[in-house]
């Protein structure tokens, strides 16, 4: 069964460009193109069928990234979400996550690992881009998503999926800077991840931050 994708970019090169490596790639199939959000809620009026997978630009005018993914995840909840953008502020990839996307990639992101994402997100609703078995992985047992995490490294998590830096995180928990990388280090650990946004992706998946 073709993946239908749709794509949502006011950059009209990059966007062409994408539409058709998209168009090129085996069973995937591009039904709707939309310059910002304002202009995908008209297109969406017009589709019978939604899309299976919306990539999303983050900065558009009218209607941007944030904004049309939260309006895409509560009109159309099966709609899986992608962010692709050269944004790579932590708050702009947190925001986007917590709007409904379940992957936030960089828009000079090889074609390869874009189909990988790609058919990832339509079979299992995650890629994780930063996870050291990023490729296809599968989840064997339940026993792989069990992590022990303290009070403390809880607190730290919901905190870390926020907009807030490390430093106000320690600030809201009254605790030293040096503290808190030690709580992010060991999350990190145990999350097998290399970055704040790895670390928000795996929180998400595990549903111990609910978006």
């Amino acid at each position: 069964m073709a993946i239908r994708l749709g794509l949502v970019d006011d950059h009209r090169l990059f966007s062409k460009s994408l539409s058709l490596l998209l168009k090129a790639l085996d069973d995937c199939l591009v039904e709707v193109e939309a310059s910002n959000g304002k202009d995908l809620q008209e297109k969406m009026k017009d589709t019978s069928l939604p899309p299976d997978i919306m990539l999303i630009d983050v900065n558009m005018p009218l209607m941007d990234g944030k904004e049309t993914a939260q309006w895409l995840r509560t009109t159309y909840p099966s709609i899986k979400l992608i962010a692709l953008s050269m944004d790579d502020k932590e708050s702009t990839i947190i925001g986007m996550l917590r709007a409904g996307c379940c992957c936030y990639l960089y828009k000079d992101i090889h074609p390869d690992e874009l189909e990988v994402a790609l058919r990832e997100v339509y079979h299992n609703g995650y890629y994780n881009a930063d996870a050291t078995h990023r490729m296809q992985r599968k989840i064997e047992n339940d026993n792989v998503l069990t992590v022990h995490l303290s009070q403390k490294e809880t607190e730290f998590l919901l905190h870390a999926c926020s907009d807030l830096t490390y430093k106000e995180i320690a600030m809201q928990m009254n605790l030293s800077e040096r503290t808190i990388d030690g709580y992010r280090e060991a999350i990190f650990k145990k999350f097998n991840v290399q970055s704040r946004v790895g670390m928000a992706l795996e929180a998400i998946r595990r549903g111990l931050i609910d978006i």
